[in-house]
């Protein structure tokens, strides 16, 4: 009947932002994206389709687009032509790879020059859960300061790893600037005077996302990386925890009490 509104779908325009854990999921990521992106001085773009951000050069996934509605086939070609204007795929100005993530499963996005990366998993933590002690000899501080920044940054990149940062120097992943963002939150975990492990997470839209975990390759199967973990979590331990994991990483996620929801769609495209 016309003059209806349309039937709710969970991605409108008009779509609270608290309909469902999902799309507060979505809009969290996208705001962590956007906010890592200023800090390093690049460009978004968001509408009712889709959340792009550039940093205009390799930066971890600071240069990535997330669907905020499934594309249907007969948008797909309109959709991809718009962001792929927005990364300037076949300038010379811009570089570092893209990454575009979708909740749903997409069409084949291969005839557009697009990867298929695969099909990671979204995790659930509820609100309530208690940490267990973290391992012997682990310390883990909030990064609040430029120094400590610094070094969280050196262990990130090596751990995670980003090789195409290593020797970038400071300010290969964040911008100073995001220090002054207490939605966006850091974690460096050390032993002695070794920095081996590092956490990132960003806290808006009544949720906890985790959006990096990573411990260096000779500290790993020792519990770090769950302790990185929890630390992220327990920082507003009244509300919900969600990430996406690699099948790798899963089992330590399970351990913790994490619950399986969706599998997404992950595609990649140099330029």
């Amino acid at each position: 009947m016309t003059g209806e509104p349309p039937l709710e779908t969970g991605w409108l325009p008009t779509t609270s932002d608290g309909d469902t854990l999902l799309r507060r999921y979505l809009l969290n990521l996208a705001d962590s994206t956007a906010a890592i992106t200023r800090s390093l001085g690049g460009r978004e773009r968001r509408d009712e389709r889709f959340a792009l951000a550039d940093a205009g050069r390799p930066a971890g996934f600071a240069s990535s687009g997330l669907l905020l509605q499934p594309v249907v086939d007969d948008a797909v070609a309109e959709t991809l032509a718009e962001v792929a204007h927005f990364y300037g795929f076949g300038s010379d100005e811009v570089r570092g790879e893209v990454t575009l993530f979708s909740p749903w499963p997409t069409p084949d996005l291969r005839p557009h020059g697009w990867h298929l990366v695969g099909h990671p998993p979204l995790h659930l933590l509820p609100a309530g859960a208690v940490a267990p002690p973290p391992p012997a000899g682990l310390r883990i501080e909030r990064v609040a300061d430029e120094e400590t920044l610094a070094r969280w940054e050196r262990v990130a990149v090596a751990a995670y790893p980003f090789r195409d940062l290593r020797g970038f120097g400071r300010g290969a992943l964040l911008g100073e600037g995001i220090l002054a963002d207490d939605c966006h939150r850091l974690w460096l975990g050390s032993v002695g005077e070794t920095d081996l492990a590092a956490a990132q997470a960003h806290l808006a839209h009544g949720l906890t996302d985790v959006l990096l975990v990573a411990t260096l390759r000779q500290a790993r199967r020792q519990g770090y990386g769950a302790a990185m973990t929890w630390a992220a979590v327990t920082a507003e331990p009244e509300q919900p925890t969600m990430l996406l994991s690699s099948d790798d990483g899963r089992p330590v996620y399970d351990r913790m009490g994490f619950l399986p929801l969706s599998r997404w769609t992950l595609w990649y495209r140099y330029r």
